[in-house]
């Protein structure tokens, strides 16, 4: 009776480690510790530079892009991808799509914005990929002998059933559009140009674009107190057809619909001190405005990140309040308490398929031998200080939870690089274009994230 009673608290006791064990085995591992591969796709553009923004789902299924180009005689290339069939499809060049191929004219070499869906078009913008570096700041590139200088950004449209484009307008004294969206419900185009930051409407109806002015000093074609880095993200409210946007200084500014002119928001700002302290005449950084937004029509709000602090927050229009919400940098990030390594910030900013859930592609800091892998100090352009991870971050909005799933490499365990753009499939798969190296070159390509949610 006594051996048995011994060989069961044996057993028990065996049972017992077996399942701390197995409790050990489980436990959760810390956020952002994760890994995540990514799968490049080849698009067939070797000339492809880096991109930002210039992705998009569509109500096809299909992912939309645009490669961009830095030279003068090479435009950038539009493609889709069909995540059902795999399948890369080329639809244009950028120059081509504007009218003026053979022209001799420095190239489209660049869309900079997202496109918007409208009655079976997508609508974007194309902006200048060659440049000259003055004083360390890109300026537009002064072209070489026998080409014309940029001739302008174009409004643009793609018909997704016919794969027809339409030129539809040319920005004025040959700037590119930086930023641009769209009001579908009253069909009008707004935008931002590059480098003097003129804002401009398009009505599709009246077929008419209108330039209401500089909005942000000289923008960044000013220096010392004219310099201003622009806005990136434009935002409209669909239910009175404003269009919301910041500026270095911290100003948040409102087109109204109503007066058809331009007004800051009294009464509240982007001067926060979560956010940082700038001085918005210097250039390498983008002050107080905010790096991407979106409206979220559940609240009637505008929820965006300020790209150097990768603080989210809210912006009720209504009050008008701007609310912190969270830091959502990486973990690492966090944890080091330093910014990131992207000058600007990251615009890999979006609402998810489930129309809940944000999507943020962020940095995150390199460790070797227990010590953080830094970059230069400073930087007069936007790009990145040095090599970081990327990292997957997601934040649900009703529920205000934050989770970092974690870094991501490719098979053969190289980094993405120089990501600032995003966008979902139906699936909860990720997208987005990045520095890619195989056989021994390097280029800018589609890349594939497998759904974590």
């Amino acid at each position: 009776m006594r051996h048995l009673t011994f060989l069961s608290l044996f057993v028990w006791l065996l049972a017992a480690a077996g399942c701390r064990q197995a409790q050990q085995t489980q436990a959760p591992a810390p956020s952002g510790s994760g890994r995540l591969q990514a799968r490049i796709w080849n698009s067939g553009f070797s000339d492809a530079h880096d991109t930002y923004n210039a992705i998009s789902p569509a109500s096809d299924g299909k992912i939309y892009y645009v490669l961009s180009s830095e030279k003068y005689d090479v435009a950038a290339q539009m493609f889709s991808f069909d995540p059902a069939t795999q399948k890369i499809t080329h639809l244009g060049d950028l120059t081509e799509a504007c009218g003026e191929k053979g022209r001799k004219v420095v190239s489209q070499g660049k869309s900079h914005v997202n496109f918007v869906e409208h009655n079976g078009k997508l609508y974007f913008a194309t902006h200048i990929g060659y440049y000259s570096i003055i004083d360390g700041m890109e300026k537009p590139g002064i072209p070489p002998a026998g080409y014309q200088p940029y001739p302008g950004g174009h409004f643009l449209s793609y018909d997704m059933r016919t794969g027809q484009f339409e030129n539809l307008v040319t920005a004025p004294f040959h700037q590119g559009i930086i930023t641009m969206t769209m009001d579908p419900q009253r069909g009008r185009l707004y935008a931002i140009t590059w480098p003097s930051g003129y804002f401009l409407r398009y009505d599709l109806a009246a077929k008419e674009l209108k330039n209401l002015g500089l909005i942000s000093k000289q923008g960044e074609d000013g220096k010392g107190p004219t310099y201003r880095t622009l806005c990136r993200s434009l935002v409209v409210n669909p239910e009175d057809g404003s269009v919301y946007f910041s500026n270095g200084d911290g100003d948040i500014l409102r087109y109204r619909l109503d007066r058809d002119a331009i007004e800051t928001v009294p009464g509240e700002d982007l001067r926060k001190d979560y956010f940082g302290q700038y001085d918005p005449t210097s250039p390498g950084h983008m002050g107080y405005n905010w790096r991407q937004a979106f409206w979220y029509a559940p609240e009637r709000r505008i929820y965006a990140v300020h790209g150097n602090s990768g603080y989210l927050f809210r912006f009720d229009p209504a009050a008008p309040r701007v609310e912190v919400l969270d830091r959502i940098t990486s973990e690492p990030s966090k944890r080091s308490g330093m910014f990131d390594e992207f000058s600007y910030g990251y615009l890999g900013f979006t609402l998810g398929p489930d129309r809940r859930t944000i999507y943020y592609l962020t940095g995150g800091p390199i460790y070797v031998d227990g010590k953080r892998v830094a970059g230069k100090s400073s930087t007069a352009k936007g790009e990145a200080k040095g090599l970081e991870d990327l990292h997957l971050v997601t934040w649900d909005i009703p529920g205000g939870v934050y989770r970092d799933h974690g870094a991501i490499f490719f098979a053969n365990g190289d980094r993405p690089a120089y990501v600032n753009s995003i966008a979902t499939g139906r699936d909860g798969s990720v997208y987005c274009l990045s520095r890619v190296t195989e056989n021994g070159r390097t280029r800018t390509d589609l890349i594939s994230i497998p759904p974590v949610l």
